[in-house]
């Protein structure tokens, strides 16, 4: 608290006062704290604060509704969760939520429509007491793509035994992935141990944080000299491995915009630009060519009519979604899409 007691505007005072905390004689929960903050010309309000060493994505159902209860209670009120550390994912969800939140690294969002306060700061992006050998809070890897796919590619309930036949995942990798997911509410586990994603868009959205077409693969840069047309006329039936991706697939379910450039998948660069007629360039390429480590993405490919191959619709979801220039816009028409197709392309 005194860290956002220091970053309020000149003119602004905060101070703490007496109130209800802790627990009462009847062993009801009270507040945890409170803090008074009043502008210069007198208007104020009271923050109300819920204190947590940590906080995950699951939590937050149930601090807005106890951080409401309370401010019901204090009219004019504003909730704020304080914790010892904030992930992005977890700042996110609490800034879509409507609460303010503080954390000890500095990260901080206190948005006050009266008397019209607005306080952000940027602290750590990982967590500083996070001990060695602590599992690792991400979706970033093999397993965690193969398992992710398959959660998104499938409208089911899983046992953790048929996620592992389906990937080739590791169980034990497996079962890091989803209480991963379990944290950030991503998805749930009934008593027999289903799986279940209650929102695969908010699944993709998330997995977008840790993966992308060119920060997660080996990407060279080409020219297509005859234009993207006699690239995909090259492309279709070729005998190298590859999955086309980004604007050039996702026109075949959502057109955005005519398609500037190419985002594509294959197992072998060099001789997919011999097939193709590729001229390797530095500047002004149109074509994007990238070498996964994962081979997720030649996983259920479709193909078009012209015997294109195109990676699944997940797939290039994400890979607009973390693509450069325009293609985020685009990625928000294939959602669009996903959602009124879900029963296409969710088997």
């Amino acid at each position: 608290m005194g860290a956002l007691a220091d970053r309020l505007p000149a003119g602004w005072v905060a101070r703490q006062p007496e109130g209800r905390t802790g627990i009462d004689r009847e062993g009801d929960a009270l507040l945890d704290a409170l803090l008074t903050v009043t502008a210069p010309d007198g208007a104020s309000v009271t923050l109300v604060m819920e204190v947590k060493t940590l906080v995950e994505g699951r939590d937050i159902a149930a601090i807005r509704e106890r951080l409401t209860h309370f401010t019901h209670e204090i009219p004019g009120s504003r909730g704020v969760v304080v914790a010892r550390y904030l992930s992005a994912p977890v700042r996110k969800r609490l800034s879509d939520a409507g609460l303010s939140y503080v954390d000890a690294t500095g990260n901080m969002l206190l948005n006050v429509p009266r008397p019209g306060l607005y306080v952000a700061d940027r602290g750590a992006d990982r967590d500083p007491w996070r001990g060695p050998g602590r599992p690792r809070g991400s979706l970033k890897g093999a397993p965690a793509a193969k398992t992710v796919r398959a959660l998104l590619d499938y409208d089911r309930s899983w046992t953790v035994r048929g996620l592992v036949d389906v990937t080739g995942a590791s169980i034990g990798a497996t079962y890091r992935v989803i209480e991963f997911l379990e944290s950030e509410d991503l998805a749930t586990r009934d008593a027999s141990g289903m799986v279940t994603v209650p929102d695969w868009s908010a699944l993709l959205r998330r997995w977008s944080g840790d993966y992308g077409f060119v920060r997660s693969n080996r990407v060279t840069r080409w020219i297509a000299p005859r234009g993207l047309p006699d690239l995909v006329r090259r492309a279709a039936g070729s005998p190298v491995e590859y999955a086309v991706t980004g604007t050039l697939a996702a026109s075949e379910w959502a057109a955005y915009a005519p398609a500037r450039s190419a985002m594509i998948y294959t197992a072998d660069a060099d001789q997919a630009a011999r097939l193709w007629d590729l001229r390797s360039a530095d500047a002004g390429a149109n074509v994007m060519l990238a070498e996964p480590d994962i081979d997720i993405v030649f996983t259920r490919t479709l193909a078009t009519d012209s015997d294109l191959t195109i990676a699944a619709p997940a797939q290039v979801a994400v890979d607009l979604m973390t693509g450069p220039g325009r293609s985020p816009s685009e990625a928000e028409e294939l959602l669009k899409w996903m959602t009124q197709h879900e029963s296409f392309w969710r088997r």
